[in-house]
């Protein structure tokens, strides 16, 4: 865990500059209350929209990154903020919880590759009263992954999540090992999820290097418009089988009560329904509204 490390090397007036956005009140109350976690070694660092340490006491290297970074915390946290608006329906799908715990959420970065510039970044939801004395009853809402150079996403981000769905497997056997009393019992839930996941991996992804990376909705004819409205839902199709098949291990994790490793597959059936919500609401409800409000051209 370096983040912080890394972000020490990067300045502000480095980034591109954030775009205006008009946030509804779920996320500017989410971004108030926006909580930081960013590691260091071997500690992970809880920091609070006020920019202080919450959990432990801070390193020297931490106090300087706090002290001279402030503008680049703030930076973060409203990129986060657009991107969660935008690519993924994070908020919107645990806006409940979220809104019962004052809006605080916590945002845990991860850096993926040694470019200081990608990250793979969880959210939870914590009750505040609570936050340092239940640390971990904190509720697990979803991940993202940014650029921080690199804002527009191809695909919308498609592409990202999915091979990130395959990643997920393979931890989750990492985690099986360690935590299921008798693995070998769950062997064909496993071989079956495995299945799915391969299915879904290689039929999306080759769904996916026919479409457009940035399509532009405006300059396309309606036909263009139906066909990559139904190849983004033939997607949405297999990560529905890959859930279904997800919750029956999950049910029956919770019925044999292995509760030191249901939860790893209760947060990898959360992306699952996140992305499959992402796909119904943000690309394919967009497309569907393109498509019946299209208008033709006469000639």
């Amino acid at each position: 865990m370096n983040e912080i490390e890394e972000l020490m090397n990067l300045e502000v007036n480095s980034l591109p500059p954030l775009q205006p956005m008009l946030y509804d009140d779920l996320h500017q109350n989410v971004l108030k209350n926006l909580h930081l976690e960013l590691g260091s070694g071997p500690v992970l660092y809880l920091i609070s929209p006020s920019c202080s340490v919450l959990n432990t006491v801070p390193s020297n290297l931490v106090i300087d990154f706090l002290n001279k970074k402030e503008n680049l915390l703030n930076y973060l946290k409203e990129y986060l903020i657009q991107n969660v608006a935008i690519y993924t329906v994070i908020l919107e799908m645990s806006s409940y919880f979220i809104e019962q715990n004052n809006y605080l959420v916590l945002a845990r970065f991860r850096e993926k590759g040694n470019e200081g510039r990608k990250f793979e970044v969880k959210f939870y939801t914590h009750e505040p009263k609570e936050l340092l004395s239940n640390y971990n009853d904190k509720i697990y809402i979803g991940r993202d992954f940014i650029d921080l150079y690199n804002f527009k996403r191809k695909y919308w981000g498609v592409k990202d999540f999915i091979i990130s769905i395959k990643d997920q497997y393979d931890r989750l056997l990492d985690k099986a090992e360690a935590r299921l009393k008798n693995p070998l019992e769950y062997g064909s839930f496993f071989q079956e999820i495995k299945e799915s996941i391969n299915e879904t991996y290689n039929e999306s992804l080759l769904i996916i290097q026919s479409l457009p990376p940035y399509p532009e909705l405006e300059k396309m004819s309606g036909k263009e418009l139906i066909e990559i409205n139904s190849q983004y839902r033939e997607i949405t199709h297999f990560l529905v089988e890959l859930r279904d098949e997800v919750d029956e291990f999950e049910n029956l994790l919770r019925y044999k009560k292995e509760t030191d490793f249901v939860r790893y597959v209760t947060k990898f059936k959360k992306d699952l329904t996140n992305l499959i919500s992402y796909l119904n609401i943000k690309i394919n409800g967009v497309l569907g509204y393109r498509i019946t409000n299209f208008k033709f051209k006469h000639s």
